[in-house]
């Protein structure tokens, strides 16, 4: 008896370990910086088992790295298994804002989010290789460059989100090394007018992304991303927009990313 028990209890943990979701750690070359990118790959329990999933892009914040989102949310192996989802977190450098710098050459990661790592995941694993099994989201600063990249490439993302995004950087022109990547506000307003997400919107026709849109009522954020609805709303784009309570950290964005998840699943079921 005592053995049989033994069995099944090696059969089940060697099926946990089996099928549980996997990952990964690879670099990707960017031919337009130049070097190599560390990114975390997350592939759901029934990778091997099925065809081609869709794709979720998970930006990081300010002064973190590609290793940030497993270490401070690790239940998000789970969602990559309840949804069957391939989670891709790529490094963004510690202040890149995820823009093609107009200033700093060696800083292009709106090219490689939108064409590089794209190529690189639809390549190397089974995906859904179109918009409408592509979605991506990040928090803070990557918010921000979710946003930023999907409204300038529409044809790439059906589906974005925010979590605590810079949505309008104009205000904190003189934080987080924003200047190092635009110039100095002082000399460069109409840059800077430019590359403020809320002046993307016009891009967009109502319906094409699917949006949602988290963040905290005491963050220092919440003013712009406020008035960000606003604007969404006057012109008549659909999206989701939840305010909660909470500042600006790991708090509001671990429980912040189970509804980005589901809303996503959402959009690629439907």
């Amino acid at each position: 008896m005592a053995r049989k028990l033994l069995l099944i209890f090696l059969f089940v943990a060697y099926a946990t370990l089996g099928f549980a979701a996997s990952v990964d750690t690879v670099s990707v070359y960017s031919r337009g910086m130049n070097k190599n990118i560390k990114t975390v790959i997350l592939l759901p329990e029934v990778y091997k088992s099925s065809k081609n999933f869709p794709v979720v892009y998970l930006l990081h914040g300010y002064s973190d790295d590609y290793g940030t989102w497993i270490k401070n949310v690790p239940h998000i192996k789970d969602l990559a298994d309840r949804y069957n989802l391939i989670i891709v977190m790529p490094d963004g450098d510690y202040n890149s804002w995820y823009w093609d710098s107009p200033v700093d050459d060696k800083s292009r990661y709106e090219t490689f989010i939108s064409r590089e790592l794209i190529r690189y995941i639809d390549k190397n694993y089974k995906t859904i290789k179109n918009r409408k099994g592509r979605a991506i989201t990040g928090n803070s600063m990557g918010g921000q460059g979710a946003l930023f990249i999907t409204f300038r490439h529409q044809d790439i993302f059906g589906a974005a989100g925010s979590l605590s995004g810079g949505l309008d950087i104009r205000p904190f022109h003189d934080e987080w090394e924003m200047a190092d990547k635009l110039g100095p506000y002082a000399k460069n307003k109409k840059r800077w007018d430019e590359f403020a997400v809320v002046n993307q919107i016009e891009r967009l026709d109502p319906g094409r992304i699917d949006l949602i849109i988290d963040c905290g009522t005491e963050d220092f954020f919440y003013e712009v991303n406020l008035v960000f609805h606003r604007k969404l709303l006057q012109r008549k784009i659909p999206h989701v927009f939840i305010q909660r309570p909470g500042v600006h950290d790991w708090s509001c964005w671990k429980e912040a990313i189970d509804y980005q998840l589901l809303f996503f699943n959402s959009f690629f079921k439907n």
